[in-house]
């Protein structure tokens, strides 16, 4: 649906984010449709916090921008390294990560028995350093 404030907003150059409904894709998509080459935040991370897959809603995203061929999807405030692959999968442009996320996917692969091992030892060592006698 079209929006007169958001062509207004961006317009003026106005950052327009903190996106979390297709409505409002839909908008953002008909205001940049003829560029400039423009990033569309959406908050996957946000969506997911309310309990709902963010990944449908990211895919329709995608689908939806397809109509402004200069914009591109941006994942916002992912959550966990699943994210990143998410996001990949559904051929997102964009993610933001924070560095514990990015340091995160050196794990990629780990094997589950080894990092089971490595997760008991940690409570282990945390028990012990606290005084605690198992």
């Amino acid at each position: 649906m079209p929006s007169p404030e958001l062509d207004r907003l961006w317009g003026r150059g106005h950052n327009i984010t903190a996106i979390l409904t297709l409505d409002q894709v839909g908008a953002v998509a008909q205001a940049v449709r003829n560029g400039p080459a423009s990033v569309v935040s959406v908050f996957a991370g946000r969506i997911a916090d309310t309990g709902l897959d963010p990944v449908p809603i990211m895919s329709e995203a995608l689908d939806i921008l397809a109509t402004a061929p200069l914009a591109e999807l941006l994942w916002a405030s992912p959550r966990e390294v699943l994210n990143i692959y998410q996001a990949d999968a559904i051929g997102c442009h964009i993610i933001t990560a924070t560095n514990d996320i990015i340091r995160k996917l050196s794990l990629s692969g780990k094997d589950l028995a080894d990092y089971s091992l490595e997760t008991v030892q940690m409570f282990y060592d945390d028990a012990d350093r606290a005084g605690y006698k198992l």
